[in-house]
C-alpha cells in the first residue's frame, strides 16, 4: 500500500504545484475534448492544428509588451486566434479556396510572424515556454483563466448543441433550413480559438491542439453517438493528463509532452483493441468469412 501511495497519490498530496497543474489539466479537458470530438466529425482536425499555430502572435505580441504574464499574453493569443479563424472562413466563403487550404495560409503566415517576434527580444528559453508551455508552474490566474473558458465553452455547447450536431451531419442541409448555419461554425471556430487559448499557458501553442484532439480520436474507436464520444473523450482527457503528470513526475520529463504522449498511448491501443478498431474489424470479417 505504501508503494501504492508514493507511486499515485504522494506527488499530488505532497506538493501545491503538482495540484495546479493536475487541477489546470483536468479543466483543460473538460473543455477542450467535446470541442475536439466536433473538429474531428467535421473533419478540422488539422484546421486545430492551425489555430494552434495562429494564436503565437498575438501571444508574442503580450510576450514583448509586457513579458511573461499570462494575461496580455492570452489577450493578445485571443486577438490573433479570432483574426485568424475569420479571415480564413471569409477566404473560403467569399472565393474559391478552401477552408483547409486557406487555414493552412494563414497558420503558416502566423507561425513564422510569431516566432520572429518572440526571437527578436527573448531568448531560446522564452521561445520555449511560448511553444511548450509549463503546466507545472499554473497560478491561480491561470487556473481562473482556464475555469473561465471551461465555463463559457459548457454553457456554448449547450446552447447549440443541435446545431453543432446537425452542422457535423449535413452543413448545407442546416443552413438550407435555419439561418444558424454559418453563426454557429464561427461559433464553433470562436470555441476551438478559446480553449486553444486556455491550453496555451499550461502546453503552449504546439501542444494545446494535441490534448484536444488525440482523446477524441481515440473515442471515435469506441462509439458512434456524439454525447458518448464526448463523454469518453473527457474521461480519456482525465486519464492522460494524471498520468502525463505521473510520468513526468517520477521519470524527470517535460509535463506537457508527457500528457500528449500518454494520451497517445490510448489513442494506439484503441485504434487496435476498440469496439470499433482493427482487431474488433477482423474478427468481425472473420466471422463473416466463415460463416
Amino acid at each position: 500500500m505504501d508503494f501504492l501511495y508514493s507511486l499515485f497519490i504522494a506527488p499530488f498530496a505532497d506538493f501545491a504545484f503538482m495540484q495546479r497543474a493536475l487541477f489546470g489539466s483536468l479543466l483543460l479537458s473538460l473543455g477542450a475534448c467535446p470541442v475536439g470530438v466536433f473538429l474531428m466529425l467535421r473533419r478540422m482536425s488539422l484546421s486545430g492544428d492551425a489555430m494552434a499555430h495562429a494564436i503565437l502572435p498575438g501571444a508574442a505580441a503580450g510576450f514583448l509588451l509586457y513579458g511573461l504574464e499570462i494575461l496580455p499574453m492570452t489577450i493578445g493569443g485571443l486577438i490573433a486566434g479570432i483574426i485568424v479563424a475569420l479571415g480564413a472562413g471569409a477566404v473560403s466563403r467569399f472565393t474559391i479556396q478552401r477552408e483547409d487550404a486557406s487555414m493552412a495560409a494563414f497558420y503558416l503566415i502566423s507561425l513564422a510572424v510569431g516566432v520572429l517576434m518572440v526571437s527578436i527580444r527573448g531568448s531560446s528559453v522564452d521561445l520555449m515556454h511560448v511553444l511548450f508551455g509549463t503546466v507545472l508552474a499554473l497560478n491561480n490566474e491561470a487556473l481562473t483563466l482556464i475555469g473561465g473558458i471551461v465555463l463559457v465553452t459548457l454553457v456554448s455547447l449547450t446552447i447549440f448543441w443541435r446545431a453543432l450536431v446537425a452542422e457535423c451531419l449535413d452543413p448545407l442541409f442546416l443552413r438550407s433550413v435555419s439561418r444558424m448555419g454559418s453563426p454557429v461554425h464561427f461559433i464553433f471556430l470562436g470555441l476551438v480559438v478559446l480553449n486553444l487559448v486556455g491550453g496555451f499557458q499550461a502546453l503552449g501553442t504546439l501542444l494545446s491542439v494535441g490534448l484536444m484532439m488525440l482523446p477524441a480520436a481515440a473515442a471515435r474507436f469506441w462509439t458512434v453517438r456524439v454525447e458518448p464520444m464526448c463523454v469518453l473523450a473527457v474521461l480519456i482527457g482525465f486519464a492522460s493528463c494524471i498520468a502525463g503528470l505521473l510520468l513526468s513526475y517520477h521519470a524527470s520529463l517535460p509535463s506537457g509532452p508527457a500528457i500528449i504522449l500518454s494520451a497517445g498511448v490510448v489513442y494506439f491501443f484503441s485504434i487496435v483493441f476498440g469496439s470499433r478498431g482493427a482487431l474488433r474489424a477482423r474478427i468481425v470479417h472473420h466471422r463473416h468469412r466463415t460463416a
